[in-house]
């Protein structure tokens, strides 16, 4: 297959890029993305993943991209990490926020019997991180005017995805920073978005029960199928990149049309088949399925 083509649109640009872990996570697609489309990065994450994933590899993908250890979820760590980098690059023209952790959904405890320790851990690591990241970024002065700023975020934000748990509402409170700092930074021109994404079959995505299907599911409903992480990272660029100028405070939706759809032809035939194919109903858990259609008498 050829190489895919690329355009310069960060050419002379300078970023950062938190949470990449592994070549299936869409930090680290947007992290070589950025860097064929011009761009001098550098890349972050937990002390853990250094050891746990192949941050060295992509470093030395992305021209021996600095690679900056950082938890998010901590104050010092942050401050830490925007002095660094600014010392390396100066004030940077964008920042992707590609960081996401239940205890929760690793340990597959249901919504109604949340760990709250875990919980707020959730919230604190895939959400208020971004405040956190935004905040120390303007305090050391290591973001530039006119600077890009982007999240990633998932549909289960607005709609209720059964075992995406507590994560719902981490990207509830993302989607939410995103907004209240929209304004503010625009004194500045920065721009701050989120990126709304297919199922992906990441690290952190493969660790959902059921995620097989929520991610099959997906790709019937959706027109143009699921879309995967290097596809999500080409969209980033054009958030990343001057094209993007007016855009702001927005929860961009990257995944087929799924987002748009009522229903799809093979799903209604999928549906039908299930509902009269007692054996198959039986298989997938819908035997004794009976939606609660009237009050119970009291």
């Amino acid at each position: 297959m050829s190489e895919k083509a690329h355009y310069g649109l960060l050419k002379g640009k300078k970023g950062i890029i938190f949470g990449p872990l592994d070549e299936s996570s869409i930090g680290w697609q947007i992290a070589v993305h950025a860097h064929k489309e011009g761009a001098q990065i550098a890349i972050s994450n937990v002390a853990t993943a250094l050891r746990f994933g192949n941050i060295e590899e992509l470093s030395a993908i992305c021209g021996n991209a600095p690679v900056i250890v950082c938890d998010a979820s901590k104050n010092e760590d942050v401050e830490n990490c925007f002095i660094e980098l600014k010392e390396k690059f100066g004030p940077v023209d964008f920042i992707v926020h590609s960081i996401g952790m239940s205890q929760n959904i690793r340990k597959q405890l249901p919504y109604e019997e949340l760990n709250y320790e875990w919980f707020m851990r959730t919230l604190d690591v895939s959400g208020l991180s971004l405040h956190r990241l935004v905040s120390y970024a303007l305090k050391t002065e290591a973001v530039k005017d006119g600077a890009s700023i982007l999240a990633l975020s998932y549909i289960a934000s607005q709609r209720n995805y059964w075992t995406y748990s507590d994560m719902g509402d981490a990207k509830s409170l993302l989607e939410s920073i995103v907004r209240s700092y929209g304004p503010r930074l625009a004194k500045r021109a920065i721009r701050i978005n989120t990126i709304s994404q297919s199922p992906t079959y990441t690290k952190a995505g493969s660790g959902i029960p059921g995620f097989e299907k929520m991610y099959e599911y997906s790709d019937l409903m959706s027109p143009l199928g699921n879309a995967s992480a290097e596809e999500c990272a080409e969209y980033a660029m054009t958030i990343l990149s001057d094209l993007s100028r007016k855009v702001t405070m927005q929860n961009l939706f990257h995944d087929g049309g799924y987002s748009s759809m009522g229903a799809t032809i093979p799903m209604i035939k999928l549906a039908h088949e299930v509902l009269n194919d007692k054996e198959l109903a039986a298989r997938v858990g819908l035997d004794d399925y009976t939606p609660a259609r009237e009050c119970p008498e009291s």
